[in-house]
């Protein structure tokens, strides 16, 4: 009898093992990639030489960026010279060549197709999906260059209107306007919302349709600052989508708050902030109006978002934190307010540097909590000058977002986006640390 049991526990735990391993080997590594990294200076250069040691990780690739011809509601290729004479996308879809296993997809929007201000902004995006013949137009040509191309599928980075970035106010100020809200509702950004959410869920079935033949897959990214309960219906969707990654971060950017810096990708939600404003709250959301667990993507960045400190500041750097405004472009990003992760870790100081008390370089603190992230700080100098914040991801905090993703059953986990992780193992021996971290961690 005792031998029995013996061997029912071990059938049990062998189950249990080939279970977790089929889990693990189901759930999507979804790595996307800024084609407009080739452009970058020095180090930052990203050529597609440096990608293979991700792509042993990756089980999706996302081409970014295409965008729509407003005159003709097709898809087009935002930069031809690269993506079509240079023939970057055949180059991106020969990769499968060497990984069988990946699904190289093109992705369209993605906030890189800018045209208009305001309200205007953009307004191409809303204009296409108002009309069944222009929707067609559009289902047509990215049929049409997907296939031409030899790309899996296409992925829908909608460009629908951000919510209004969150202001800075008195408590008297701020109790007036709540009273406002209650009493008129939040700012309306696009007055035909409803109507775009239902024409956004007809596009998607009429791209499904002509896409089902071939076995194309279509996907949706949610793009930052978007409002999820606006413009989606996972209900809806669900059906017609292979899965919809969630963007949860740039919650709070420079350009966005110039004055008052925070956490910019937070897991959970932070004390007296917005309630929608971190990863499990646009989780739940998705998941409780319809959305199965399998076919939602958690993406978080590979970068990080730096504020100059002021005499303001304070001393701690704990956020939320007066700020100047957007740090100064790092080397290889060169992009104000925005520094990849190997331009980071470069810069924080190591334990003999902080004993020392070396002020030139970032120190680092550590989120213990798991719940909201790293960041690293340098004070101004006497002249109030050289202060400088940033909130990052790192492999400790995508590990996390990642076992968390796992606890709720997702799809997977998006990286947002290879080329800004440290590709070239400036900081340690490992290529893509980030990107490694997240995979171990599912």
């Amino acid at each position: 009898m005792e031998c029995v049991k013996i061997v029912l526990l071990a059938i049990f735990a062998l189950a249990n093992f080939v279970g977790q391993a089929q889990s693990a080997a189901d759930s999507k590594v979804v790595c996307y990639y800024d084609s407009q990294s080739f452009n970058r200076p020095g180090n930052g250069k990203f050529d597609l030489s440096f990608i293979d040691p991700a792509l042993q990780f990756c089980t999706h690739l996302i081409y970014g960026h295409a965008g729509i011809k407003e005159d003709t509601s097709s898809i087009a290729p935002l930069d031809e010279t690269l993506d079509i004479n240079k023939q970057n996308y055949r180059h991106v879809t020969e990769l499968k060549r060497r990984f069988p296993g990946l699904r190289v997809l093109l992705s369209v929007g993605g906030g890189r197709d800018v045209s208009g201000e305001g309200s205007e902004k953009n307004m191409k995006y809303r204009t296409l999906l108002e009309s069944v013949d222009t929707r067609l137009k559009f289902a047509t040509s990215a049929q049409n260059l997907i296939k031409t191309y030899g790309f899996d599928g296409l992925d829908l980075a909608w460009e629908f209107p951000e919510t209004k970035p969150k202001k800075i106010r008195n408590k008297v100020s701020s109790w007036f306007v709540n009273l406002k809200h209650k009493i008129v509702g939040e700012s309306v950004v696009d007055e035909k919302a409803e109507e775009h959410k239902e024409q956004f869920i007809a596009l998607v079935r009429e791209i499904k349709n002509a896409f089902r033949h071939d076995g194309l897959l279509l996907t949706v990214s949610q793009l930052p600052n978007v409002n999820s309960s606006v413009y989606f219906d996972p209900r809806q969707l669900a059906p017609n989508v292979d899965f919809v990654t969630i963007q949860a971060f740039d919650y709070r950017t420079p350009e966005r708050n110039p004055k008052e810096l925070d956490y910019p990708a937070p897991l959970y939600e932070l004390l007296d902030r917005k309630y929608d404003e971190n990863a499990d709250y646009q989780i739940r959301y998705w998941l409780g109006q319809g959305m199965p667990a399998n076919k939602l993507v958690l993406g978080f960045p590979a970068f990080g978002r730096t504020w100059k400190l002021d005499g303001d500041s304070g001393l701690t750097g704990v956020p939320p934190v007066s700020a100047d405004g957007a740090a100064e472009a790092g080397p290889y990003t060169n992009e104000p307010g925005l520094m990849s992760y190997s331009e980071i870790c470069s810069k924080i100081a190591n334990q003999k540097e902080i004993q020392a008390g070396y002020l030139g370089k970032l120190r680092k603190v550590n989120d213990p909590t798991k719940r909201y992230g790293s960041y690293a700080f340098r004070l101004p100098d006497s002249d109030g000058n050289n202060g400088i914040w940033v909130g990052f991801e790192d492999p400790d905090t995508a590990g996390n977002k990642a076992s968390y993703a796992k606890a709720k059953g997702l799809g997977g986990i998006g990286i947002f986006d290879i080329t800004l992780d440290d590709f070239r193992g400036t900081c340690g021996n490992d290529h893509f640390p980030i990107l490694r971290a997240a995979k171990f961690r599912l």
